[in-house]
């Protein structure tokens, strides 16, 4: 490759004024018409925080690395529906723009549908408030508004395209940018509902200005279901089978050879264990791919962090909800270290490029704070009526449904349901729990129901008594056939005695910051006592003397909820693991006092521990 060109001429700054951007010829790119590969690596600027993604693209330079690739999540950047974010952590342009900077080529995977283990592959709940709702079709509810959104998105990609073919057309777009292909939807091929809807998606695309090479990204099985005519076919995949790469020739001829996602590691559900492939199986295979002549994306370069409610989840069995941690056995660790994986690459790229590389930056010291006391509770019963107003309903609605959010309905967290019941017996959810209830009579826990347990037991009492359902949304479906099905809370009907119960009373329990701030003003605080029960709120403070530092949270002792710092959700644990401490980043702390607001769903500790290491559980190796 070396004796054909310098590949460090070839970066974005460089070659402002250019004309032609990326092509296909002859079984080759070509980026302003000199042979170009593409060395990719997947970093998501949504799950990574903004302080960090210069040191995470400078990590990417010095593993050898040419080219980000990222996705777009529609459901951050238009949580209500018609009102748009693209500020702070979602700043896409300045994303991008720092990629350019630091030299780096982007790939820029837009969706609508992003899938990678994400609530709803990226699409925002509030388009299930449809019945009849077709998500990944032409369905007119759909479409409108994926333009709605693609009209709001595209002013800002298209400006920082590489090819300068449209500024005669666009002439205040002087410079042109880093973007050197998009991607069309993502991973058609294993959903292919709807046989005019990926030419709706390119046109989409085109019509609002994008001239960059389009690509799709498919798994074999789905490789010839999710083509577009004109757009480059890729393929994702972790162990090379034999003539997987041939396949391509079979749907294109005479074209580039991309692996799209080669999958560098895995994710990891709630009850599983922390996913791990081998470095050397990795790293040989990169090797196999690069020695066919083929370019690669490494999916994940680095993993990052589901913070929030925003995990995904898998539905093939059985319903399972991805835990907080995005690490993925990437690359880089989940808070930007450098693994085996990385240097071995450097090594494999360095010699495949034949040019030295950049000196890797220095890494992040991590901290350990020591033992944290939540000294303050309030108990959720004690909130509720301070903190929220019910919404009122003869029949139990579902968390999407919710008249709130300016009509956009509730996304994340959880809902309580509540109604009067007189005796006890037998209560049946007939599966319309979504995903998971504790029930209550009056404060008194009852049992759970889920996805495996439909019915519990009511205890006999005398006179009105106040049934409570606290259920959770843990992540909505990000992959499969089922994505049309994916409303959470109650979806139906539940049953005492098989009658169906009426007149509820529904608690929207979003946690966004307003309520975390009405929350930390509420008076009902006081002194945890020796034994308690959630649901509740707990808080502490981490008071740190020196510039704050990243850590980990370890919640031995607490059994499942949500960790909150400074008014910022890290996302969730669950004692049944297997991720046992939560990635604070330190750009997330303040010198001095720091509040930590816990909310527990059943058994609380009394201290939290800061740590210096991470603990994702017991591994397994990847099959």
């Amino acid at each position: 490759l070396s004796s054909r060109f310098n590949w460090s001429e070839l970066i974005p700054l460089r070659l402002w004024g250019r004309t032609l951007g990326l092509q296909t010829e002859n079984s080759q790119f070509l980026l302003e018409g000199m042979p170009f590969r593409i060395f990719g690596g997947s970093m998501h600027y949504f799950r990574v925080p903004r302080e960090y993604w210069e040191d995470r693209m400078l990590k990417m330079k010095a593993c050898g690395l040419n080219t980000l690739t990222t996705y777009v999540p529609w459901n951050l950047h238009e949580q209500e529906r018609g009102k748009f974010d693209f500020s702070r952590n979602l700043d896409l342009q300045a994303f991008l723009s720092l990629a350019a900077k630091n030299g780096l080529w982007v790939i820029l995977r837009p969706g609508p549908y992003i899938c990678s283990e994400w609530d709803l592959g990226g699409l925002p709940s509030w388009l299930l408030q449809d019945p009849e709702m077709q998500l990944r079709t032409t369905y007119k509810g759909f479409t409108e508004a994926v333009d709605a959104y693609f009209d709001r998105l595209m002013p800002i990609v298209v400006p920082l395209q590489a090819s300068t073919i449209h500024y005669s057309l666009c002439p205040q777009y002087k410079k042109g940018g880093p973007i050197i292909a998009v991607q069309v939807e993502n991973e058609y091929g294993s959903y292919a509902k709807d046989p005019k809807y990926m030419t709706y998606i390119k046109k989409a695309l085109q019509t609002r200005g994008i001239v960059e090479l389009l690509m799709t990204s498919d798994n074999k099985n789905g490789l010839s279901f999710g083509l577009v005519e004109g757009a480059l076919a890729t393929v994702n995949f972790q162990k090379l089978e034999p003539g997987i790469l041939r396949y391509l020739d079979t749907v294109q001829k005479d074209q580039p050879k991309m692996v799209m996602e080669y999958w560098t590691g895995w994710f990891d559900n709630w009850g599983g264990p922390h996913y791990v492939f081998d470095a050397d199986e990795m790293v040989n295979t990169v090797a196999s791919i690069l020695k066919m002549g083929a370019s690669i994306n490494l999916y994940m370069f680095h993993g990052g962090t589901n913070f929030g409610f925003m995990n995904g989840a898998l539905q093939a069995d059985e319903y399972k909800s991805d835990v907080t941690s995005y690490d993925y056995d990437a690359v880089l660790t989940e808070a930007g270290d450098y693994t085996s994986k990385f240097f071995k690459l450097r090594q494999l790229f360095s010699m495949t490029i034949g040019q030295p590389l950049p000196l890797p930056p220095m890494i992040e010291s991590k901290a350990s704070y020591g033992a944290i006391l939540l000294h303050q509770y309030i108990s959720l019963w004690d909130v509720l009526p301070s903190l929220l107003q019910p919404i009122k309903s003869e029949l139990p609605i579902n968390m999407e449904n919710l008249h709130l959010n300016d009509s956009s309905g509730q996304s994340f967290g959880y809902v309580l349901y509540e109604t009067v019941i007189f005796g006890g017996g037998t209560l049946h959810s007939r599966d319309h729990v979504r995903d998971r209830a504790q029930v209550f009579v009056n404060t008194m826990y009852v049992g759970e129901l889920d996805y495996n347990t439909i019915e519990l037991s009511i205890p006999e009492g005398q006179g009105f008594r106040q049934l409570r359902l606290l259920v959770e949304n843990r992540g909505r479906v990000n992959y499969g056939l089922a994505l049309n099905e994916q409303r959470k809370g109650l979806i139906g009907d539940i049953f005492l005695n098989k009658t169906p119960l009426r007149n509820f009373k529904i608690y929207s329990l979003e946690m966004k910051p307003g309520f975390m701030e009405r929350l930390r003003h509420t008076s009902g605080w006081s002194t945890v006592p020796d034994y308690f029960v959630g649901p509740a709120f707990f808080r502490g403070r981490l008071w740190i003397e020196q510039q704050p530092q990243d850590t980990f949270l370890k919640l031995q002792g607490w059994e499942k909820g949500v960790v909150f710092v400074n008014g910022k959700n890290l996302g969730r644990y669950w004692k049944i693991g297997p991720q046992e401490t939560l990635y604070l980043p330190g750009p997330w702390l303040w010198k001095g006092g720091n509040e930590i607001v816990i909310f527990e769903e059943r058994t609380a500790g009394r201290i939290i521990q800061s740590v210096d290491i991470p603990y994702l559980g017991r591994t397994q190796y990847v099959d």
